[in-house]
């Protein structure tokens, strides 16, 4: 075989193996397959990561929700540790966010409304007379436009959308692109971009409901929490914060060390009762825009272990209080307390507390965040 000839041909195997997202060894990648479509007849597809570990991520393109995310146990053994769906009809019914991004604005805003320079915005109330997760059709209700990436650190799936000026009474056009990236260390990377064309408030997340010991097979209160995290943001009756950044020293909010998370979260304690269970932001320790350790969970009969890893200054805690049964993948009921949220995010209702961080993107700027799930076992 002469020179141009083999020359021709490696180009051909590196433009099959960007095409197809695997490696020489076929170890590491990203498939691509259907998933149905929704009621309004779009097309849904589903992408599986794999990393050269075994370890798998599957996400479809309806609000860039994570099916499943299969991690090894201490003896190696893979479970699904995720909730999610079998097909698009039922993330269609669901209501509980299960997997999906958040946006355009992650957690609540006080009665749907803020003022930016001047001007008060009127956005989709859903939650009561707040607004939450980005109102009637957040990003988790959007089909994002999806491809793979090449990265040398893993698979890489790549989402984009834009969001037009007014989309649930949100001011200018908002462009965004979330990366998922299943690293060879079993890291779930999320990296998230977005600018816009009018001064407008942003505060992106993901809302997976963990339980490390396999989706549906009970509940989380016996998996260890740590949060750093000495502060907390006290809500009102209806989840909004009051604005007191309040010390969790002496509460049941102190999870500074491991801590059972069924340990205290039935206390007589308002806050408790306000969320039905842990619904709270808590206040990171550590400087926001360093990507940092702020918590880890662990579950003793499986050894698995889940540390997060942010540049956000905060972490919505939730405990899946309003889970009800609905029946999950395989037919497992999803019900109270079966899973546990960790949506890493700048605080609630920061567009009306001018003391909090701002949630204010400019145009000419750009949102740029980064939040990474590792798991390993001991």
């Amino acid at each position: 075989m002469n020179l141009k000839r083999a020359l021709s041909i490696a180009a051909l195997c590196a433009v099959a193996v960007i095409v197809c997202g695997f490696d020489a060894e076929g170890k590491a990648g990203v498939k691509r397959a259907g998933f149905g479509r929704t009621a309004a007849g779009q097309d849904v597809d589903i992408y599986t990561l794999t990393n050269r570990r075994g370890a798998e991520a599957r996400v479809i393109t309806y609000g860039g929700a994570i099916v499943s995310l299969k991690v090894p146990d201490r003896r190696g053994h893979f479970d699904d540790v995720v909730l999610g769906f079998d097909d698009i009809a039922a993330y269609q019914r669901q209501s509980f966010y299960i997997g999906a991004l958040i946006g355009r604005y992650g957690n609540r805003i006080a009665r749907g409304r803020f003022t930016l320079d001047g001007v008060e915005y009127h956005l989709a109330t859903n939650n009561g007379e707040n607004h939450l997760h980005g109102g009637v059709r957040g990003f988790d209700k959007v089909v994002w436009n999806a491809r793979p990436l090449a990265s040398k650190g893993g698979a890489a799936l790549e989402l984009t959308y834009l969001s037009r000026d007014g989309e649930e009474g949100y001011p200018g056009s908002l462009s965004v692109r979330v990366v998922y990236t299943l690293t060879d260390a079993n890291e779930l990377r999320i990296d998230y971009t977005a600018t816009t064309d009018k001064a407008t408030v942003v505060n992106l997340t993901q809302h997976n409901y963990y339980n490390l010991a396999g989706a549906g097979s009970g509940d989380i209160l016996n998996h260890r929490l740590t949060i750093n995290a000495s502060r907390f943001t006290p809500t009102d009756a209806v989840a909004i914060p009051t604005g007191e950044l309040r010390s969790v020293k002496g509460t049941p909010f102190d999870f500074t060390r491991p801590t059972a998370i069924g340990a205290r979260i039935n206390a007589d304690d308002e806050q408790l009762k306000f969320g039905n269970g842990y619904d709270h932001n808590f206040v990171l320790d550590g400087r926001m825009g360093v990507l940092r350790r702020v918590a880890e969970v662990y579950e003793p009969t499986t050894g698995r272990v889940m540390e997060v890893w942010t540049t956000e200054p905060g972490m919505q805690f939730y405990t899946g209080n309003y889970l009800d049964g609905t029946p999950g993948k395989g037919g497992r009921a999803y019900t109270r307390r079966s899973a546990l949220c960790l949506e890493t995010q700048h605080y609630p209702d920061s567009p009306n507390k001018p003391a909090f961080p701002s949630t204010v993107l400019r145009r000419g700027r750009r949102y740029s965040t980064t939040t990474v799930y590792k798991f390993s076992a001991r």
